[in-house]
């Protein structure tokens, strides 16, 4: 199994992006022993269209272009479900465990999603009810990807 950030924009370097790559650092070397292939970061550009709707139309279109059959689609969403740590790790590990080649995790652009991508999702994930920039969203997606793995392989990073 391999997971994919797919993020419209891109993160610019500092502080930020240096944390975001220590997780997904150590998410892929975690993952390896838990048949996790690899955790990768695909961005791609923000939609230039003057309208909204174009925008998220665009950007659904890019996000969705890339997915490739029997993927699973993760859609971050202020409206999406609130999971804990546990479920989530266990939501990843039920769809490694029926073969699913690979989850996409998307984070869309600043209009939010658009409706053939939130159509498409097989999980809508909020990450609470706060809203977050999305270069914190990231931090925090791959920090869950990374407690999802060691909660896992018993690793005591996740305490209770």
């Amino acid at each position: 199994m391999r997971f994919t950030l797919s993020c419209i924009g891109r993160m610019k370097a500092g502080a930020d992006k240096d944390l975001f790559d220590r997780y997904l650092d150590r998410a892929r070397k975690t993952g390896r022993g838990l048949g996790i292939t690899d955790v990768a970061l695909h961005e791609m550009p923000e939609s230039r269209a003057q309208r909204p709707e174009d925008r998220k139309a665009d950007e659904a279109k890019a996000l969705l272009g890339g997915l490739a059959g029997g993927a699973r689609l993760v859609v971050l969403d202020e409206n999406g479900k609130n999971l804990t740590s546990p479920k989530f790790s266990e939501r990843l590990e039920a769809w490694k465990d029926e073969g699913v080649p690979e989850v996409v995790f998307a984070i869309g652009g600043a209009d939010g999603h658009g409706a053939e991508v939130l159509s498409r999702a097989d999980l809508k994930l909020a990450l609470g009810a706060m809203t977050w920039p999305h270069q914190i969203a990231r931090i925090l997606l791959a920090e869950q990807i990374y407690r999802a793995m060691t909660i896992q392989s018993g690793h005591p990073y996740h305490r209770v």
